[in-house]
């Protein structure tokens, strides 16, 4: 299975929003437990590792729309 990018969200701003709102009224590390809490509802949701990995890899290496990478930064390992 190919992780589908198309856009298909009706409104997206709007989806934008209620994330925005969600996050209203918390601090950094609430922020954070409901982010990680949405990934894995999500994550459940879509239930194909497969798919999930390269949507980890998109998320981790955003694609440019000519197809090369955009805001990847090398890796840089610690401790050496």
């Amino acid at each position: 299975m190919k992780l589908d990018t198309t856009p298909r969200l009706a409104d997206p701003d709007a989806i934008f929003a209620l994330l925005v709102e969600a996050h209203r009224g918390l601090d950094p590390a609430a922020s954070r437990r409901l982010d990680a809490r949405l990934v894995l509802i999500l994550a459940n949701h879509i239930g194909h590792d497969a798919v999930l990995r390269q949507a980890i890899a998109l998320a981790q290496h955003p694609a440019a729309p000519d197809g090369s990478a955009q805001g990847a930064e090398p890796q840089r390992r610690q401790g050496g």
